[in-house]
This record gives structure tokens, sequence and C-alpha cells, in this order.
């Protein structure tokens, strides 16, 4: 069905078919109702070439924002009269207002992450207290609770030896503060090793005294059981063995020789051990005044020099009188721990062949003990 009608725009004239005609610009329709008026419903190179520019200008229009005056004002003014200006306010009005909801959200995340600090941090409080409370009320009538491993430095392993007479029992006193107390009775601390593991100034300190090791006062036989033993009470290794001798010209007796302890001590713990040994000069206080170090080197009482190339280490000289004010004991103490702890960060601590052998046997052990476990479970299922 075809319709027809009357124009009213041209007035009366010829009716017109619309089902015969398309509207397209290449249609061979001829009416007038067509025209030139079709050719705008098609795209046509100069639509492109407008949406094209369109798109420019308002990419200019964006990235102008960045550059200097001098260009930017000529892109502000094209994109004015290309009309973009408009889309480009609409387009940074909702980039403000995205902008403005990160800003929100960012410090909303921040506002939570400091919430959940604040727990954390208070929870952790009340377990520490909670744990003081109890170590409080565990311990004993009289005794102070241990101080909490996280403050306490990583153990310092030291072997006193020396010859008797040398200072070795009162320079342990002197690190940890305190006296030890004879449990077995003296002959037990002269004749076996003693270990003692203490906290001075936060930092854990394991002491192992000796017997006389360097003499032939203990036989050969009971003298390697307790230098093997020392070197396993001290595992997995010591960072140091305090050589404790009497310094040369302090005593009424006869010097104790430097060269020949340290030669002893070489021979007992293994030649390697050089680099661990620190020679510790005690009763410095019964020298003359103003004695020092290098003037002892000088006269090379005691083959101090020798000793000390052997070791190849700065000795200490210290003075362990029992009788001296606490604030100067803890002083010596102080200045002592310093010089080893500076040992130990040079050169870690010393691992002895008995040490290595413990590790090997550990292993097999643990690779003997897992064959019978998986063994067991095998049967089991």
């Amino acid at each position: 069905m075809a319709l027809w009608f009357w124009p009213v725009a041209y007035g009366p004239g010829l009716p017109v078919n619309m089902d015969q005609c398309d509207c397209k610009p290449d249609s061979d329709c001829t009416s007038i109702y067509c025209g030139d008026d079709s050719t705008g419903l098609w795209l046509d190179f100069n639509s492109v070439l407008t949406g094209a520019l369109t798109v420019v200008g308002y990419l200019l229009y964006r990235f102008s924002q960045a550059l200097p005056a001098l260009i930017r004002w000529p892109i502000h003014l094209f994109c004015t009269l290309t009309g973009v200006s408009s889309l480009w306010g609409w387009v940074s009005h909702l980039m403000g207002t995205l902008r403005s909801l990160q800003y929100l959200l960012k410090w909303l995340s921040r506002i939570w992450r400091f919430i959940v600090a604040s727990f954390t941090k208070l929870s952790g409080f009340t377990v520490i207290i909670q744990n003081n409370s109890g170590a409080s009320s565990d311990s004993p009538p009289g005794t102070e609770p241990s101080p909490s491993p996280i403050s306490i430095e990583p153990g310092l392993r030291l072997i006193l030896t020396g010859p008797p007479g040398g200072g070795r029992t009162s320079l342990a006193d002197a690190l940890v503060g305190c006296s030890l107390p004879q449990v077995g009775g003296s002959l037990a601390a002269v004749m076996e090793c003693t270990k003692r593991r203490v906290v001075v100034d936060r930092r854990e300190l394991i002491i192992i005294d000796t017997p006389d090791l360097l003499g032939p006062s203990l036989g050969d036989s009971k003298r390697a059981f307790e230098t093997l033993r020392s070197l396993q009470l001290a595992s997995p290794g010591p960072h140091a063995f305090l050589l404790v001798l009497q310094t040369p010209g302090s005593g009424d007796g006869v010097d104790q020789d430097a060269a020949s302890a340290t030669r002893a001590l070489l021979e007992l713990v293994g030649e390697s051990a050089t680099g661990h040994i620190l020679i510790v000069l005690t009763h410095a206080d019964c020298l003359g005044p103003g004695s020092t170090l290098a003037q002892l080197l000088e006269d090379d009482a005691g083959g101090l020099r020798t000793a000390l190339y052997l070791c190849g280490q700065r000795a200490e000289l210290v003075d362990n009188n029992p009788d001296k004010p606490v604030e100067d004991r803890r002083e010596l103490a102080r200045g002592l721990l310093e010089r080893l702890a500076e040992m130990r960060a040079l050169r870690g601590h010393y691992t002895h062949e008995l040490q290595k052998r413990e590790n090997q046997v550990r292993e097999e052990l643990l690779m003997d003990m897992a064959s019978v476990l998986a063994r067991k479970l095998g049967q089991e299922y």
C-alpha cells in the first residue's frame, strides 16, 4: 500500500510515492523533497573530518594543561571556537569529583590502618603486662623475674683458663657482678669445669671456668677431658679464650710465663684458635703508680711479647681486686665485655674438631632415626 500526501512547505504539486524513494545520496529518485537534504542523513568526508577535529581538539585541550602559557592559550582559543571547551568543562567537573572521592577513600584507609595498628599495639601491651604479672606471681619470694628475651643480645660464650693464682675466679665474679656459690665445695670448682649463665647489661653471658688445664696437676687424661668438656659446655663454640695471668712484677712469687701458657693453650685447643685468645693481666693494682701495658711490653717480663705475637691480640691490663668499689668493678666488666663483643663481631666463634664431629654425628643420627620412623609409618599404613 502506497502512501500519498501533499507537501505543505512547497504548496500543491505532484504526489510523491514514498515506497519508491529511499532518500540516499546516490538514489535515482528525482523528488524535490529528497534532493540535497538526503545527504545530511549519511556519513561523508565532512562529517568524519569534523568529528576528528573535535577529538583532536579535546585531546589538545586536555594535554595543554601542562604546557607553557605561550602554547596553551592558542590551543584554548582553538578549543573555544570549536566548542570543545564546554565538553572539557563537564569532563573536568567529573574528574574533580572522582579525585575528591579518591582523596576521601585515601584518608579513610589511613584512619582504618591507624585504628588497626592502635588495637594491635594495645593487645601487645596487654600480653606483656599479663606475662609480667604472671612471672611476678610465679616467682619465688625474694627473686626477680628474668628479663624479657626480646631485649637480650645473643650470648657471649667465654672460656676462662690460666695457671692457678692468676685470678680467674675473681675475674669471672667481676664479669657477672656476683660471687659463685660453692655448691660442691672448693675442690669441685678446682677439679672440674663450671658454667655460669647470666645477663649483664641486657647481654647474655656464658662463662666457663676451668681447672688448671695448663699445668701438670690434673694429669694428661684429666686435662684432655676437661678441655673438651669446656668446649662442649660452650657449644657451638666459644667466642674467646681468656688466658688469665698475673701481671709480671705484681706478686711475691715467680712470674707466670705468658709465652709458655699461650703455647700450652694452643696445644690443647688447636693452632687455629690463635685469633680467639685474649690475654688478661690481673692484679694491676699491685704495680707501681703509672704502670702501663706499654711499659710491661718494653720490659718483656714473662715473655709477654712472644705471647702477644702468638695470639695476635692486644692484652688487657685489669685490676680485679674484689675490694674495689662496685661501680669500678662494673666499669671493668663493661670495658672488657665491649672488647670481647668486638672480637665476636670480627671473628665469630671458634669451632673445634669436637663440634664438627658432634654436628656430623647428629646429622647421621637424624638420618637413621628418620629412616626408622619412615619404616614404622609404612608398616602402619
